[in-house]
């Protein structure tokens, strides 16, 4: 649980990385700045924990590419204090940037492998989701709601419905779209009926599964 002079001067190149491919939020990268990825990740691959890539971790998931978690957590403009609900926990990376901002933090993964291990981590480096969920995140988290943010790290085939109906008005969901490649995606609720849509290019994500109670 190392995090060195090295491991902190990578981050700040990784930091200029993004600075240069667009991120412009100081909190955001901020946050990536300070969290030490490289203890999110199997060990073999410390050396690349720096490199702005995604990387396989347990259960066939990957740790998002920083760009993607930054790109992310940009568009969905959290506030200290927000109430967000994040659809796959995954390494617990992405939970980790929306902590380190100071969203209030709900997050899902329907992957037992990675539940438990998020789950046990994530509080080892001081960052503490208000609730960690085993289960289906197309179901969202209905008792919790409503949301000041949605954010899913998977890609979804569709927008699945409870998500949009979790949101407060003037609440955010970024969502990846689409089969093969992903259309990132942000529905902004201007009413109780109505929703925005912007789109903000591709990317590739592991799949978003269902069915998991």
């Amino acid at each position: 649980m190392k995090d060195t002079f090295t491991h902190q001067g990578m981050r700040k190149k990784l930091v200029e990385t993004l600075k240069k491919k667009g991120i412009a939020d100081k909190i955001v990268l901020q946050a990536i700045g300070r969290i030490p990825r490289h203890l999110f990740m199997d060990s073999g691959f410390v050396e690349h924990a720096y490199v702005d890539k995604a990387f396989p971790i347990a259960a066939d998931q990957t740790i998002s590419q920083p760009y993607t978690v930054a790109r992310q957590t940009e568009l969905l403009q959290v506030n200290k204090g927000d109430k967000i609900l994040e659809i796959g926990t995954g390494s617990g990376y992405q939970a980790a940037v929306l902590l380190e901002i100071g969203a209030t933090l709900f997050t899902i993964e329907r992957q037992n492998e990675l539940f438990k291990k998020a789950k046990l981590f994530l509080p080892k480096l001081g960052y503490k989701p208000k609730r960690m969920i085993f289960g289906d995140g197309y179901l969202g988290l209905e008792e919790e709601a409503p949301f000041d943010g949605i954010i899913v790290t998977a890609g979804a085939p569709f927008v699945p419905n409870p998500l949009l109906a979790q949101l407060k008005v003037g609440g955010r969901l970024v969502i990846p779209v689409g089969e093969n490649v992903q259309i990132m995606t942000v529905y902004l609720r201007q009413s109780d009926t109505e929703f925005e849509k912007e789109e903000y290019g591709e990317f590739r994500f592991v799949p978003l599964l269902e069915d998991k109670n």
